[in-house]
């Protein structure tokens, strides 16, 4: 999503700034949020001073703001002490979504994520330990045929290790233009709507977690919309996508979002 961007921090005047025009828009409005993310994809990243600063801006000029969320990464996760991670929570940064994408080395190292299995369960651990949620997104498909087993095996593995407050799946498309796209048109093996239905599924089987987790599989990129509180309705989803997989064609491919 972001491979066309250099990442920079943004100077605290700009960003501080931008709180301020957003506060006056909602409060012209009549209508205040609840909910606040900090943009864009790696906003854990910035320094602890100037997340401290917008945090508390935030908090002034916002006053029915119940959770700030952003996107993080293992990376900036461990960069932070445990210590700072917990100043941010009391600053009210509640929620940090992680892409986990995978549980295999092979997958992760493959797709250039740039960090390991091992290294995401324990910045995700610390998060949590530091009273911030955490959403983790795994990615159906996105071994193909040769890693689709490891895949498997290893994402159940990181997640019933971590644990997160919310899990959900997206799959993995072939969007024109992306480096994805390309290592199919190298020959790269995609999974079927059937395998994907599989995998789905035989994640959620494996998978064992000692908090209850909020899950959902509502993104665009689904054909088979699902969610429920697991491990309360791990069972029931389950045999859903079992019958799922079952009466599914042989042989068909997820179609792209008109809008991707």
């Amino acid at each position: 999503m972001y491979r066309s961007k250099t990442y920079r921090v943004r100077p605290d005047s700009e960003v501080l700034e931008d709180i301020r025009k957003a506060a006056d828009y909602y409060n012209r409005i009549g209508q205040l949020p609840e909910k606040i993310f900090l943009c864009d994809g790696d906003a854990l990243g910035a320094p602890m001073e100037s997340l401290e600063r917008s945090l508390k801006l935030i908090a002034e000029l916002f006053p029915d703001v119940k959770r700030v969320g952003v996107y993080a990464t293992a990376e900036n996760m461990l960069e932070k002490t445990e210590e700072e991670l917990k100043r941010l929570s009391e600053l009210g940064l509640k929620i940090a979504y992680l892409g986990l994408e995978s549980g295999c080395d092979k997958v992760l190292h493959l797709t250039v994520k740039g960090n390991t299995a091992q290294e995401m369960i324990e910045a995700s651990i610390k998060l949590m330990n530091a009273g911030i949620e955490l959403s983790v997104i795994a990615m159906l498909g996105l071994g193909g045929q040769k890693f689709t087993t490891s895949h498997v095996e290893e994402t159940a593995k990181v997640l019933s290790a971590i644990s997160p407050n919310y899990l959900s799946f997206l799959t993995t498309i072939p969007v024109p233009g992306t480096p994805y796209h390309r290592m199919v048109e190298r020959g790269f093996e995609m999974l079927t709507v059937k395998e994907l239905l599989g995998e789905m599924r035989d994640i959620l089987n494996k998978a064992s977690f000692s908090r209850r987790v909020l899950f959902r599989t509502n993104h665009v990129s689904n054909m088979y919309p699902i969610g429920g509180t697991l491990p309360d309705d791990q069972e029931e989803i389950v045999n859903l996508l079992e019958n799922w997989y079952e009466e599914a064609p042989v042989g068909t491919y997820p179609p792209k979002p008109a809008h991707m």
